[in-house]
C-alpha cells in the first residue's frame, strides 16, 4: 500500500486505458478530479447535467474526454445514460451532488438531496455494474455525522421533519452505508470490483453556496476563505481512492486536525455509517424506491 502521508496528485499512476465516468465533472471537485485522471491518460466521461456546461468543461481539460448528459434527481435520465452505456468501466466516481438545499423534490419525488446524491447514484451504479471492471468511488463527508446520525427510515424524505443540515447529513449517511454494503455484496458475488467512499474534508467548491439558509450562505462564505483548502486538495481523497491499492469499503479523507484538510489517509466513520443491518435496510428500501435491483451475477 503506498504511503498515504505526503501523497499528491503527481503521484497518481499512469492511467493510459482506463476509462473512468465521474458524475457533476463539469465543476468544482469533479472537474478538478476529472482534469488529473485525463491528464494521466485516462479516457474521462463527463456525467453532466448541462451538456453545454459540460461540453465546455471538457474542451478546458483536454486529452480523451467526452460528454454524455446524466440528471441524478430524474431516475428515467440515469436509465437512459446506463441503458447508452455498452463497454467496460474501469472506474465509475459518483462525485456530483447538492448541498444543504431549501426543502425541494426530485421528478420522482423523493427529497431532493436524498434522492440526488443517494439514489441517484444508487441506480446509476447499479446499472453501470456489469460493465465495471476495477472500483466505484463514492465521494461521501464528514457530515455523515450531521443530523440526526442515522436514516430516517420511517420516512427518508424527512416529510415535516426537514432542514437543509438533516437532509444532507442522511443523504452522505446513505453513501457510506451504500458504500458498505455494495463492497459486501461484490465479495459475495466473487467479483474483484471494489467499492470505496471518500470525503474532501472542508473545501472550497460552489456546493457551499447553495445552503438554504442566507445567513448560513455567508457564514461558509467567509468560513471558505479563512478555513477551506482549494477544490484541488478536496480532490485527493477520491484520487487517492480510485488508484491506490486499498481495501473494498475503505474511507479515505485528509489527514489533517477533524479531517478538515490535508493529505490523503484512511479515515474513520461514525458507528451509524458502520452498521451493516443499517446498510442492508437501507440496500433494500433503495431497491424499492428506485426500481433497480441488484444485478450482478455470481463469478465462476
Amino acid at each position: 500500500m503506498a504511503d498515504t502521508k505526503k501523497w499528491n496528485v503527481t503521484d497518481l499512476p499512469d492511467c493510459t486505458g482506463r476509462t473512468a465516468v465521474i458524475t457533476g465533472a463539469n465543476s468544482g471537485l469533479g472537474l478538478v478530479t476529472a482534469e488529473a485522471l485525463a491528464r494521466a491518460g485516462a479516457h474521462v466521461v463527463f456525467a453532466v447535467r448541462d451538456l453545454a456546461r459540460g461540453g465546455a468543461a471538457a474542451a478546458r481539460v483536454g486529452g480523451s474526454t467526452e460528454v454524455r448528459r446524466l440528471d441524478l434527481a430524474d431516475l428515467d435520465s440515469v436509465r437512459e445514460f446506463a441503458d447508452g452505456w455498452d463497454r467496460p468501466l474501469d472506474l465509475l466516481i459518483n462525485n456530483a451532488g447538492v448541498m444543504m438545499l431549501p426543502e425541494q423534490r426530485t421528478k420522482q419525488g423523493f427529497e431532493m438531496q436524498f434522492g440526488t446524491n443517494h439514489l441517484g447514484h444508487f441506480a446509476l451504479t447499479n446499472l453501470l455494474l456489469p460493465y465495471v471492471t476495477d472500483r466505484v468511488v463514492t465521494v461521501a463527508s464528514g457530515a455523515h455525522r450531521f443530523g440526526d446520525g442515522v436514516i430516517s427510515f420511517e420516512d427518508v424524505n424527512l416529510r415535516g421533519r426537514y432542514t437543509p443540515v438533516r437532509a444532507y447529513g442522511q443523504s452522505k449517511l446513505a453513501n457510506l452505508l451504500f458504500t458498505l454494503e455494495l463492497q459486501r455484496r461484490l465479495t459475495e458475488a466473487g467479483s474483484p470490483v471494489r467499492a470505496l467512499a471518500a470525503h474532501p474534508g472542508y473545501a472550497a467548491t460552489n456546493l457551499t453556496s447553495h445552503h438554504g439558509n442566507a445567513l448560513m450562505r455567508g457564514v461558509m462564505a467567509v468560513t471558505d476563505k479563512l478555513l477551506a483548502q482549494s477544490d484541488r486538495a478536496g480532490a485527493l481523497p477520491t484520487l487517492f481512492a480510485a488508484s491506490q491499492d486499498l481495501p473494498g469499503a475503505a474511507y479515505v479523507g485528509p489527514d489533517g486536525l477533524g479531517e478538515w484538510r490535508g493529505a490523503p489517509t484512511l479515515v474513520s466513520r461514525s458507528a451509524a455509517a458502520s452498521d451493516p443491518e443499517a446498510a442492508r435496510r437501507l440496500w433494500t428500501l433503495s431497491e424499492e424506491l428506485t426500481g433497480v435491483a441488484w444485478g450482478l451475477k455470481p463469478v465462476g
